[in-house]
């Protein structure tokens, strides 16, 4: 058994995997908070208040906060003593062996694939309606999938394939862009803080739980802050993008776990204030809107700033795509370099050090479906996975603690196994709390990537060879 952990361990090693080391912890915190705050506080803050959780959505925000921070602190000694681009897939395979980091890695596409295409569809409706305000108009067939009876979201479409290019151009641009457009967001989320504090009416927190704590409707909808929780969890799978870029980290040692758990922390209080504002100054009952914190701007009476809201949520958007194809096309990479999928895409690009195939396929597929296929209601989907990557992780760090007991470990859990353990309950018993047709869909897909492992990539194994 310790010859074989050595041995997938030496597998794993790309100490020179030719992709270039630029990004430090900065860098790493701003990738992980341009992925997490987009979609999380820009929609789904307003319609986890108005449809689970009332004003308690505060609670829902800090509750998946917290089993976020036990899967953050797992990832963070995973990250600094394992390594490698492969983020949970890479983890699993040092842990448990190929079949179980196969299963993680397919539910990673699953998650960030997925959650890539829904975001663009978001951002495709905030563009189109920015466009609007200035009396712009595209033509119906050209904004909504075929099943929604048009031709293609071509705004959806095309903004995939910008962000592809970016990503081909290089990772320290893509970084030196985000941090930008991060900026810019954060400046419009102190902007709404600013404005709401002085609107605040402590009236409309009351009753500040009105679905209680968890129960299921007639219509089997799941309601309550735990089920709000399950929901809201959506705005916290992007920091675990940070550990996707280990190997493009100039120190991933000492930088990942910073830049994980300093990427968590500042969300989760960014949540709790903005969440909390919201429905102090418009009632919960009242949010359940596409843009919900412009929508209170507007109702307060601050126009130009809801206009200004709306703008910096098409750039906060930008970033959480930009991110989200960023940790697909890395997570991809590993897998093919391991020769789980076809070795043609781990060849990296001499002139730009970006593995530019595996780039342009993440672009092409996703593009696609974003263009497509409507994903409405795809954010609980996103969630099963990565709660899934994150119970995995946590069973990750106790599994490594017995086999591996010498592994250098640069950050070192504390209380272990306390905090895996904790991670794995609280994870756990969200997964619990999403819909019974998630769970369907989450099989279906990991049945699939089952029946490719056994017809393709068990054959093509470097493990195996």
């Amino acid at each position: 058994m310790h010859k074989q952990l050595l041995r997938t361990k030496k597998i794993l090693d790309h100490s020179d995997s030719g992709l270039k080391k630029c990004l430090t912890a900065f860098d790493l915190a701003l990738l992980g908070i341009g992925c997490a705050i987009g979609t999380g506080i820009f929609v789904l803050t307003g319609i986890a208040a108005a449809t689970q959780s009332g004003p308690a959505v505060v609670l829902s925000f800090i509750f998946a906060g917290i089993a976020s921070g036990f899967a953050a602190l797992s990832y963070a000694e995973l990250a600094a003593s394992v390594g490698g681009s492969g983020s949970a897939y890479g983890y699993s395979y040092v842990a448990f062996g190929e079949f179980a980091a196969w299963v993680m890695g397919w539910i990673l596409l699953l998650e960030y694939g997925v959650g890539a295409a829904a975001v663009a569809n978001g951002w495709a409706g905030y563009f189109v309606n920015t466009l609007a305000n200035f009396n712009l108009y595209l033509p119906e067939t050209l904004t909504k999938a075929p099943m929604m009876g048009g031709l293609i979201n071509l705004p959806a479409f095309a903004i995939i394939w910008v962000l592809t290019i970016l990503l081909m151009i290089g990772v320290k641009e893509s970084a030196r862009f985000n941090n930008i457009i991060v900026l810019i967001k954060l400046c419009t989320i102190a902007i709404f803080i600013v404005i709401a504090s002085m609107h605040l009416n402590t009236d409309n927190w009351h009753p500040f739980m009105p679905f209680g704590w968890f129960s299921t409707l007639e219509n089997g909808k799941n309601v309550g802050v735990l089920a709000g929780a399950s929901l809201v969890f959506f705005a916290y799978f992007g920091f675990d993008a940070v550990s996707t870029a280990a190997e493009e980290a100039k120190n991933p040692q000492r930088d990942l776990p910073i830049g994980l758990l300093a990427s968590l922390i500042f969300c989760t209080l960014v949540y709790i204030v903005v969440s909390g504002l919201l429905t102090g100054v418009v009632s919960y009952t009242e949010l359940n809107v596409p843009s919900p914190v412009a929508f209170a701007l507007s109702k307060i009476g601050h126009t130009w700033s809801s206009t200004l809201v709306s703008t910096g949520v098409l750039a906060g958007l930008i970033t959480v795509l930009l991110v989200l194809l960023y940790g697909l096309t890395r997570i991809l990479f590993a897998m093919s370099r391991d020769g789980l999928i076809s070795p043609i895409f781990s060849k990296i690009n001499p002139d730009r050090q970006t593995p530019t195939r595996i780039i342009l396929m993440c672009g092409f597929i996703v593009s696609l479906v974003a263009g497509f296929i409507p994903l409405g209601e795809l954010a609980e989907t996103v969630n099963i996975g990565t709660l899934a990557s994150f119970v995995m992780v946590c069973v990750g760090v106790i599994v490594l603690r017995i086999r591996q007991p010498n592994l250098k470990r640069p950050f070192k859990n504390p209380w272990n196994p306390l905090i895996p353990v904790l991670g794995i309950l609280s994870c756990g018993a969200l997964m619990t709390f999403l819909p019974a047709i998630t769970w369907f869909r989450f099989f279906i897909w990991i049945l699939i990537g089952v029946v490719v492992y056994f017809t393709y990539s068990i054959h093509h194994s470097k493990l195996k060879s």
